[in-house]
């Protein structure tokens, strides 16, 4: 039987969109540098409007992948289809706008639309490489569990740490009641995407009793054993937190930055012809 390689985005139909962006770049550049505009190249330059419409008309278009994510299709333009363009058309932009502007930049809003592309195009690069990279981390890092059976692993070491802690003193139990009462999706926005948890109840519990002598030792080594596990349950669901956040989290930054380049270029485009 043949073997069928997967084609993700990037890859979709032998690179065609890849191969459609760099054309247009490559057409951009070398029109940019034979076609004589006196005196120089701008913004305002019969070439400037062009390239200017060629670059709203894409990042127009470019915002539609949000509405056309709700359809499923397997056509000419499917979502894989419509994705693949959008990331390397998006790339484009970074040769078509500043072609545009001629290199002539500044404090104005003209640089603020230019300025807040170029943001836009950023955090969706990042988009495109955790998609590419971080999904099978997370499949690797779940080993086949869900969320829910992570979570219910830590509460079953919880309940057996709760009655192998009996027999221990007060001064060792304290610091085991402090990680049975801890909550396994707390921290900080900055704890959660560097899986650092400097304050974590359970790793400290494991510090104390592993260096505590005042406990029943037989006890005490059933405790610190139980609390290994835990600590251990507790690294997968938070390194599965952790990765999930890095997918998620340049969304908050793409968004809001789409519609803010939206408004830089509404106020770009009405401000030129104002003047014009």
């Amino acid at each position: 039987m043949r073997e069928r390689r997967h084609e993700g985005f990037l890859r979709h139909a032998d690179f065609r969109w890849a191969k459609i962006s760099g054309g247009l770049c490559l057409l951009v550049i070398i029109s940019y540098a034979l076609v004589d505009v006196t005196p120089r190249h701008n913004g305002g330059s019969w070439y400037g409007y062009t390239l200017g419409t060629i670059g709203a008309g894409l990042i127009l278009w470019l915002t539609a992948l949000g509405y056309r994510k709700r359809k499923m299709t397997s056509t000419a333009w499917s979502l894989k289809a419509w994705t693949s363009a959008h990331v390397y058309l998006g790339l484009s932009l970074i040769v078509i706008g500043t072609w545009h502007t001629g290199f002539q930049l500044g404090w104005n809003v003209h640089t603020l639309a230019w300025a807040l592309m170029m943001l836009v195009i950023l955090s969706g690069l990042y988009g495109v490489i955790a998609y590419a990279t971080l999904p099978k981390a997370l499949s690797n890092n779940r080993d086949e569990m869900t969320q829910m059976q992570m979570l219910e692993a830590i509460r079953a070491f919880d309940r057996q740490l709760h009655a192998a802690a009996q027999p221990l003193t007060p001064e060792d139990t304290a610091p085991v009641l402090a990680a049975l009462e801890e909550d396994p999706f707390a921290g900080s926005i900055g704890a959660r995407l560097s899986g650092r948890y400097p304050k974590c109840a359970t790793a400290a519990a494991l510090r104390t009793l592993s260096a505590s002598r005042s406990s029943d030792a037989e006890a005490r080594e059933k405790v610190v054993g139980l609390l290994s596990q835990k600590e251990a349950a507790l690294t997968r669901l938070r390194r599965h937190l952790r990765i999930r956040g890095l997918l998620e989290i340049w969304l908050y930054v793409h968004v809001p930055l789409t519609f803010a380049l939206i408004a830089a270029l509404s106020a770009h485009i009405i401000s030129v012809f104002f003047y014009w």
